[in-house]
């Protein structure tokens, strides 16, 4: 392929967040192994590691990627080790990102790759993002076991953090793009991973997700205080950010619910005043940035409506009026390039406050598994061809 018809394009990606602060959030001596599925097919990669949350530089001792063949397992003819400015270690300093050099390493659409980074030394584990679904799964190991083709089982376990890995991209065709999936839990869980799988299936292999989703997060707070900070970064920090994804032309938003269900006053909680809460017209207004800004980046916006949350434990008939006169505009408004309306497609016809049958995973605030695959059908086809 020319290279004048070749560019690079976000075939995988995170956002980066605000990890849960314990006494123990600082690693010495640690793998880090990330099984991820490439969406798109490409002559050579690249990675983006991401210290946005860290409040100190991070070393990284050595990186590579390698074809994946199941659960941690890679093939060991396939490593490639990663340089970042022709050197093998990096360091990536306090709320910057590192980009690697580019790597000849052919893909195929739908393949399976895995990144591994090894951090000798103590490392603040504080720029990461907890996500869950069918592809999304990770893994740490005591050691430097980069080039391992598995892990040792004693010194190795599952977790579904992802630290400091925020995007992968491929050198590929000038017709590929990307859709970018942006929210807080609901997007940081299992329908992103089933919208891949669903693109994969119908696709014409133009198209790659790229999930940007962070649990916790607010469209116009955050919390800054060590018992919520995981909780994420508000809206107008994290879009601008998040939004810069090589080759998209398309951002999905599905964002809000918390800064409804958040606030419940400073007697019952110092953190979360009421003050907090607020009116629709300011959530109009926060999704009225995430438009602006989409905009100047040259995507177009589409609109998730905001889910049912009957039953959750900060419930009351005044939040959900509030949620009705957001998705209202939502569904009407003319501003962004069209609405996905995720709320009609999960919740009761009957009683729409609340979730379908088999659709609320039991906390009435997250979506079940059956319900998180309705919400990718929902997402209109033409969308996932370029």
């Amino acid at each position: 392929m020319p290279e004048n018809k070749m560019k690079w394009v976000g075939a995988w990606g995170n956002a980066i967040s605000v990890s849960e602060r314990r006494p123990e959030n600082y690693a010495k001596n640690l793998t880090l192994r990330y099984p991820v599925k490439m969406m798109l097919g490409g002559e050579a990669l690249r990675i983006t590691l991401d210290n946005f949350c860290g409040t100190e530089a991070v070393a990284l001792t050595c990186a590579n990627i390698a074809v994946s063949v199941g659960n941690d397992a890679i093939s060991a003819n396939s490593v490639r080790r990663l340089t970042f400015g022709g050197n093998e270690s990096a360091v990536i300093a306090a709320g910057e990102k590192i980009v690697s050099d580019p790597v000849e390493f052919p893909v195929k659409q739908g393949e399976d790759i895995a990144v591994s980074l090894y951090f000798r030394d103590f490392t603040e584990m504080r720029s990461g993002v907890l996500i869950t679904g069918p592809l999304s799964k990770g893994y740490f190991a005591i050691g430097n076991q980069t080039e391992e083709t598995a892990l040792e089982p004693d010194t190795s376990k599952r977790t579904s953090w992802f630290y400091f890995l925020s995007d992968i991209e491929v050198l590929t065709g000038s017709e590929k793009r990307a859709v970018i999936c942006f929210g807080d839990s609901i997007t940081a869980q299992a329908w992103p991973d089933y919208l891949i799988q669903r693109t994969l299936e119908i696709g014409d292999g133009t198209t790659s997700v790229v999930r940007k989703a962070a649990s916790g997060t607010r469209i116009l707070r955050q919390y800054d205080n060590i018992t919520y900070d995981s909780y994420g970064l508000k809206g107008a920090v994290r879009f601008p950010r998040e939004a810069l994804v090589s080759g998209a032309d398309t951002v999905i938003i599905q964002h809000g619910i918390n800064d409804i269900i958040h606030p419940v006053g400073e007697e019952i909680n110092r953190f979360r005043p009421w003050s907090d809460l607020p009116s629709a017209q300011e959530m109009i207004d926060g999704m009225r940035m995430y438009i602006e800004t989409a905009r100047r980046y040259g995507l177009k916006t589409y609109l998730g409506t905001l889910l049912p949350i009957e039953g959750w434990r900060t419930y009351a008939e005044f939040r959900e009026e509030l949620r009705c006169k957001v998705n209202e505009w939502i569904r009407t408004t003319n501003e962004a390039d069209g609405c996905i309306d995720f709320d009609r497609a999960v919740c009761n016809p009957q009683r729409p406050q609340a979730f379908a049958e088999g659709f609320d995973s039991g906390d009435h605030l997250h979506p079940s598994q059956s319900a998180y695959m309705r919400m990718a059908e929902e997402v209109p086809e033409a969308l996932l061809r370029g």
